[in-house]
């Protein structure tokens, strides 16, 4: 069968049209063309007849194989463009549009984050991504997307999976990039006994990692894992949320603080560990609040210790069950929020009625931003801009920062 690729679908595959409905082509840009066999929805075995001028060559070995990227085939300027256009289509989708800033990408081997599995084999023990749309693993000792502080923890995370993996079942380790060393924090390996917590602490202290957190136990603790916002310094919690990269991080930092230019007073909702926050303490007076305690624990301590601060209070509240009210944002010069992928559906609902002069809402969803930018607009608010963030690279998530003002 030969088709010919109109868009691109919401996980970057190549849609073109069937006799049937809608066709996928996984790998394939928008204008090719291409023949293969149609399996179900999927035009699988394809070959390229006619290739788009966006397409490139992938400069990551594993792309062919490894499901942990989607868009290496396609261009820079492409692949930026369309993530434009997917927020452009969410807004559209609410009857809104907007102005937008040029779109800021992360560079390649950036990423501090990532969540490898692995299981343990007779020889010793496999980590990588799984491939696309399957449980095959795939190693990726030459990743273009993760940090090289992260591929040099791989001879450590194969010791642990050795240890305390399993050949039956998959473990994940989630490793961070912290200025004191690799924070690993492991799931689904065999439960904990002395002889087992003895080894791991072993094989943390021998690979230098900062932590490391099994099945939700903190096993060994070399040194805090520190992160600087700002000029705070932060351990967070195991699995406590941050930025993917650090150039993301500052993009987003930058456009907030563009966003609510001189605003003395602020509220920082869903803070986090303050990532927001802290930095925006140093000229201004920051209310931040938060539904995890371990995380406001965090965000506090690292206030505590940083000198210079403007005044920092913190509260640890469920905003989606408790929003704050329109009278608890008197006085307040700006609010800085940023919900999880659902959004703010509640908070923004009493955002909308409030008399706040500027808000920065930060997201990762462009649906659930565009649905309560509709909120905010209805309510009486401008949507002044929207700066894109590309921070996970190659990628079909997108993150954003809006500047809503009365």
């Amino acid at each position: 069968m030969i088709v010919t690729i109109e868009r691109l679908g919401h996980l970057g595959d190549g849609v073109a049209r069937g006799p049937d409905g809608p066709i996928y082509a996984p790998g394939l840009l928008p204008g090719e063309v291409a023949e293969g066999t149609l399996q179900g929805d999927q035009l699988a075995d394809f070959r390229i007849l006619t290739p788009s001028v966006d397409r490139v060559k992938a400069p990551c070995a594993h792309a062919k194989t490894c499901g942990g990227c989607m868009m290496q085939h396609a261009s820079d300027a492409f692949v930026a463009d369309w993530k434009l256009g997917i927020v452009k289509g969410a807004l559209a989708g609410q009857g809104l549009t907007a102005d937008f800033r040029p779109i800021l990408t992360s560079p390649p081997k950036s990423r501090r984050r990532a969540t490898i599995a692995a299981r343990r084999t007779k020889s010793g023990a496999l980590m990588g991504f799984h491939a696309r749309a399957s449980d095959m693993l795939v190693n990726i000792p030459n990743c273009q997307l993760l940090h090289p502080d992260l591929i040099a923890t791989f001879p450590g995370l194969e010791a642990l999976v050795k240890l305390g993996g399993s050949r039956t079942g998959e473990v994940s380790l989630t490793i961070t990039r912290s200025l004191s060393g690799a924070d690993v924090m492991v799931t689904g390996g065999k439960p904990l006994d002395s002889a087992l917590q003895l080894d791991l602490a072993r094989v943390t202290e021998s690979f230098g990692f900062a932590r490391l957190t099994w099945n939700g136990e903190t096993v060994a603790l070399r040194t805090a894992p520190m992160q600087r916002f700002g000029r705070a310094l932060v351990s967070p919690p195991p699995g406590a949320f941050l930025q993917a990269t650090a150039e993301g991080e500052a993009a987003l930092l930058q456009s907030v603080a563009l966003a609510i230019g001189s605003a003395r007073k602020i509220t920082d909702l869903f803070a986090g560990v303050g990532t927001f926050a802290l930095p925006l303490a140093e000229r201004a007076e920051v209310h931040a609040v938060e539904g995890e305690a371990t995380m406001t624990a965090a965000l506090t301590k690292g206030a505590n210790n940083t000198p210079g601060l403007k005044r920092v209070t913190v509260e640890t509240r469920d905003l989606f069950r408790r929003p704050l009210e329109a009278d608890e944002f008197k006085g307040v010069e700006a609010v800085v929020i940023d919900p999880p992928r659902a959004g703010a559906e509640a908070q923004m609902a009493v955002l909308a009625q409030s008399r706040v002069p500027l808000i920065a809402s930060v997201s990762c969803n462009p649906v659930t931003f565009a649905r309560d930018a509709k909120t905010l607009i209805a309510g009486g608010y401008s949507l002044d801009w929207v700066q894109v963030v590309d921070q996970f690279r190659w990628s079909p998530h997108v993150e954003l920062v809006a500047r809503f003002s009365r």
